[in-house]
């Protein structure tokens, strides 16, 4: 718990929040709080699930979740140190009135803070007052606008430009549009900021994007609008008629923690769902997904209306819609999915993306968060290459690698402004290809979350997947589907008792089964001294069981790798490479790899008849 103040940065990259301007903020704010390394920063994270499945009842169950950020990073943010405190019961989604179930965690939170609870210090042997103080919240966007109070829906959805928003409503389709909404963000001198033809048509833009307000701002706002606690009396009607002049729709509860104005960042754009809903958008408008697309007749009506590309309307004579070069054609399609379907990752890297593949309908289907997430970052770019012209494939790559830096597990302050001076011009680069329609609130918010990682740290501890992993967990505990709370609660007060009863046990504890890690490997049973090395670790298997010829290409690439591989194999390796720089002295390392790979099984072969 004292790691997060005896661990130094190196060569100023940020790789725990404890590194970031926000906690140090914190720790200038509260100087009495932070002398005391072992008082506990927490964060807080609530989603909810259906626990029978997509094909039962319609239930809502929604966990809320702490977990202390004192630990190291290995240790940060694992199930073993995640808490519920709280389990609000379903059937139905509590929406703005969670703040009625959370009052009980307020209040202890509160009391942790003020006063503190006795604790024992194992390490030095001796009892400490230990107080605690919450960090900020971790959601994906509609349980934001739950735990903030800002409406996420409408033209305000955006919780930092707030009343700043540019968004305008499509004349055809009706829905919200983020067009045109990132040229503020550019310095002023910027090119793009006179544009009048690729954006808008006709608007040049000279506004200047303010800022993040502060938490007084914020907070005085919320005073001078009177707006209430859902726990107040004649709070629903007061704050139904204050959230139709703006998007506040409550007093969110967490006002009441006496250090909450403080922070610099309150609640985490959840940073999963903004990468997995901007490739959504991206895949199936280049894949032409019908009813997935966003290049649709309606956008394609109204497009001209907004920006100067007649080249895409509508011809007159035959009542068709010219192709876009954005989309990719039949067989464009059916090369990317073979080509998809024959990927294979390392274990434990991604899922297998070949059973998402429907070769009939020329899409991809049942794709999962971290699926999405591995194909923007790795793939994405290697898969539209060829057939997308440049000027359309470079924003999606920027756009790709973008995420790639941004969930790096380590940042420097100096990467992160980077980020956040080239996502504003990547963005814009992307509105020169897409229609109005294209651009949703998830496609605005990537232009604050290089913003966020350089105030809170990495994203990894700030993203829904640790949590997403958790409720996994909770689900599993569902026993009695008659009583879901019941059974989770008492499921997960088994597992309390049996962790820390299993402190007083040498080995652990005896009741509970012992389980492998993934690919765990002993070789303290092996006793042959002559088995190679590569052939040390004993096999595992994967799947069912079968038996199939291996191709020749296979089976040299098979071999290759054994030989490669092989610590016995090196000494040999070092005199085919000092032959072939012999043989032909102006050859670069790239050129010795590539005949290593071509020429040394069988030179290795000869060699050893030879001897």
């Amino acid at each position: 718990m004292r790691w997060h103040s005896e661990h130094h940065m190196e060569d100023g990259k940020m790789c725990h929040p404890s590194d970031a301007p926000a906690w140090k903020h914190f720790d200038g704010c509260f100087p009495d709080f932070s002398s005391e390394v072992r008082n506990v920063r927490l964060g807080l994270f609530a989603d909810g699930f259906q626990p029978f499945g997509q094909s039962g009842q319609q239930y809502s169950l929604w966990p809320v979740v702490v977990t202390p950020y004192n630990l190291p990073p290995d240790l940060c943010m694992k199930e073993e140190f995640m808490f519920l405190t709280v389990l609000v019961p379903g059937p139905t989604n509590p929406k703005g009135k969670i703040d009625v179930f959370l009052q009980p965690l307020i209040a202890e939170l509160k009391s942790l803070w003020g006063v503190g609870v006795q604790t024992y210090d194992i390490s030095k042997r001796q009892n400490f007052q230990m107080r605690a103080a919450l960090m900020w919240t971790i959601n994906d966007f509609p349980a934001y606008s739950m735990m903030s109070g800002w409406s996420t829906a409408g033209m305000l959805a955006c919780p930092h430009c707030m009343e700043d928003s540019d968004a305008f409503r499509l004349i055809k389709s009706g829905k919200q549009s983020w067009f045109d909404n990132h040229r503020k963000f550019l310095p002023m001198n910027h090119p793009y900021r006179r544009n009048t033809k690729d954006f808008i048509k006709n608007r040049k833009v000279t506004k200047q994007f303010p800022g993040v307000r502060s938490g007084d701002e914020i907070l005085k706002d919320l005073n001078n609008r009177g707006l209430r606690k859902v726990i107040d009396v004649d709070a629903e009607v007061v704050n139904a008629a204050i959230s139709k002049t703006c998007g506040w729709n409550k007093r969110s509860i967490f006002w009441d923690l006496p250090y909450w104005r403080e922070h610099l960042l309150r609640h985490n754009l959840d940073v999963m769902h903004i990468e997995k809903n901007v490739f959504d958008n991206i895949f199936n408008t280049v894949f032409n997904i019908p009813g997935k697309t966003k290049d649709t007749y309606k956008s394609r009506d109204e497009l001209n209306k907004y920006c100067r590309r007649p080249q895409f309307a509508q011809n007159l004579v035959t009542n068709k819609y010219p192709d876009v070069p954005f989309v990719l054609n039949k067989s464009q399609k059916k090369d990317v999915l073979e080509w998809v379907k024959k990927l294979r990752f390392p274990d434990g890297y991604a899922s297998n993306l070949g059973r998402c593949v429907d070769a009939k309908k020329l899409k991809m289907f049942g794709m999962k968060s971290h699926d999405c997430h591995v194909f923007m970052q790795r793939l994405l770019p290697i898969a539209l290459r060829e057939f997308l012209p440049n000027r359309i494939w470079e924003p999606i790559t920027e756009i790709s690698l973008f995420f790639k830096q941004l969930t790096s597990s380590s940042l420097t302050d100096e990467e992160l402004r980077n980020l956040d001076e080239q996502i504003p011009v990547i963005l814009c680069n992307l509105e020169k290809i897409f229609p109005p329609s294209f651009f949703d609130s998830m496609e605005h918010l990537p232009v604050h979350l290089a913003y966020e990682a350089r105030i809170a740290g990495p994203v990894h501890y700030r993203w829904m997947y640790p949590p997403e992993r958790y409720l996994r967990k909770i689900k599993h505990k569902i026993m009695n589907k008659a009583q879901v709370e019941g059974s989770i609660s008492i499921g997960y007060i088994m597992d309390e008792a049996a962790k820390f009863a299993s402190f007083y046990f040498k080995e652990g504890d005896p009741t509970l089964p012992l389980k492998d890690k993934r690919n765990e490997v002993y070789l303290d049973d092996i006793v042959d001294d002559d088995m190679f090395e590569i052939f040390k670790p004993p096999g595992k298997a994967i799947g069912a069981e079968g038996k199939r010829y291996l191709a020749d290409n296979e089976y040299t690439a098979a071999h290759l790798y054994v030989l490669m591989n092989c610590p016995e194999v090196q000494p040999f390796i070092n005199v085919f490479v000092t032959e072939k720089r012999k043989q032909f002295p102006n050859l670069n390392d790239e050129a010795v790899n590539a005949l290593t790979e071509q020429e040394f099984p069988s030179w290795f072969e000869k060699y050893v008849h030879n001897q």
